[in-house]
């Protein structure tokens, strides 16, 4: 055994270096537990418990919103308005986001021959996890909450391997398809019918800190397809709608509507028989 005479000095001195602030009152494993509560509020494929009464769902509000309430409360002082103005707006929200959620699912089952039905995209698929999660995120964002919305996309984040930052804005019908190493920034527009691959990045040219308030992330335009890894950086960048960006593709520069732009690369082929010549694709 270690010789305790020293701790409740060492106790002090860690005392005196920690951080001490609201945010130390936040718990990552409420805020996962309350996202998880609100995903199977909206979703009965994702509900631990039935909720298939009236009754039913309006005990599960009462008790999200008390659950929201006690996350949110450390924070008041940093809130844009009265949490009592505030909790009300988000769960008056909740019909609309499922709106939403429920076309993202069908976008995600429309493109992807290899589903089954919407209903697996629901359970199943990591971008329809992360993309919903974002929404729930973006909503708090909207309204002024600090830290929780991030701790929401980074739950998704660690579980899907998805990057959605709550503060961008993703327009109706969005898809991610596979989606591992997908990153979307804070300032990042991305319009209607949108469908992006794994690997993807919507990402800013710079990271200095005095660019926090400017859009650094790109924008892109109604129906465009970003194929596997591509990246896209800039907040002058636009991708004009209808636009296809292949797989690998490294863009600064926007595009106009309309527009095809791919990789060109080289495979060199190595035969079995030497005495065939090497070639490339």
């Amino acid at each position: 055994m270690p010789d305790t005479h020293l701790f409740p000095t060492l106790a002090d001195q860690l005392l005196a270096q920690r951080r001490v602030s609201p945010v130390v009152l936040l718990s990552r494993q409420e805020v996962q537990a309350v996202v998880q509560r609100l995903l199977g509020l909206l979703f009965p494929h994702l509900s631990e418990v039935k909720l298939l009464s009236p009754e039913s769902l309006t005990r599960e509000l009462e008790q999200l919103a008390h659950r929201l309430e006690t996350l949110i409360t450390p924070l008041a002082p940093q809130l844009p308005a009265p949490l009592a103005t505030l909790l009300p707006t988000f769960f008056s929200a909740l019909p609309t986001l499922q709106a939403i959620m429920e076309a993202d699912a069908q976008c995600m089952y429309a493109g992807d021959p290899a589903a089954t039905s919407v209903d697996e995209v629901i359970l199943a698929y990591p971008g329809f996890r992360a993309v919903a999660i974002y929404r729930l995120a973006h909503q708090l964002h909207q309204l002024g909450v600090p830290v929780i919305p991030r701790l929401m996309t980074e739950g998704a984040h660690q579980e899907t391997g998805i990057d959605i930052h709550p503060g961008a804005q993703i327009g109706r019908s969005f898809c991610i398809d596979h989606g591992t190493g997908v990153v979307i920034g804070e300032t990042a527009v991305i319009g209607d019918h949108v469908k992006i691959y794994q690997g993807v990045t919507l990402g800013a040219l710079s990271v200095d800190k005095s660019m926090a308030q400017t859009q650094r992330h790109p924008t892109i335009g109604d129906r465009v397809v970003i194929y596997a890894n591509a990246t896209i950086l800039g907040g002058d960048t636009v991708i004009g709608h209808d636009s296809t960006v292949g797989g690998n593709v490294w863009l600064t520069r926007s595009l106009p509507p309309h527009s095809v732009v791919y990789h060109r690369g080289q495979n060199r082929i190595f035969p079995v028989f030497p005495e065939e010549p090497e070639y490339y694709i």
